[in-house]
C-alpha cells in the first residue's frame, strides 16, 4: 500500500529540514513537475533533484508546518521558515509519488533574507 499525500509531504518537509536531496527526489516520480511560481517549471525527477542541490547550496532554508491538508490524491502544505517567509505548496501525490508540485512565495524577500543577489529589471 502506498503512503498517503499528507505522509508524502511529512516525509518531505523531514528531508528538506535536513537537505537530503536524495531521499527529496525518490519522493517525486520519474516525470514528475515542480514549478515553484516565481521560478521556471523543472520537469523530472533528476532535474528536481539538481534544483534542491543548488538551492541548498545557495541558501540554508527551514520548513515550519503550519497546516497540512488532504484531499483525495492531493496535499497542500502551508509553511513558513524562521525569517518570517510565509507560503504554500500543492502537492499531487500518485500511487506514493509526488507527479506534480507548485509553491507560492515571496521571493524577492527570500533574495534580501538570505542576502543573496537580486533580479535586474
Amino acid at each position: 500500500m502506498s503512503r498517503s499525500p499528507k505522509a508524502v509531504v511529512e516525509a518531505w518537509v523531514r528531508a528538506f529540514n535536513d537537505a537530503d536531496v536524495d531521499t527529496i527526489a525518490s519522493l517525486y516520480g520519474r516525470d514528475a513537475v515542480n514549478h515553484q511560481v516565481a521560478e521556471s517549471r523543472v520537469e523530472g525527477r533528476e532535474s528536481i533533484r539538481r534544483m534542491f542541490e543548488q538551492e541548498f547550496l545557495a541558501a540554508e532554508m527551514t520548513c515550519i508546518v503550519e497546516n497540512v491538508f488532504e484531499d483525495g490524491e492531493w496535499a497542500v502544505l502551508e509553511w513558513r521558515d524562521p525569517l518570517g517567509l510565509r507560503g504554500c505548496g500543492f502537492f499531487h501525490v500518485v500511487d506514493g509519488e509526488i507527479v506534480f508540485q507548485r509553491g507560492y512565495w515571496d521571493k524577492l524577500s527570500f533574495l534580501r533574507q538570505h542576502g543573496l543577489p537580486l533580479p535586474r529589471e
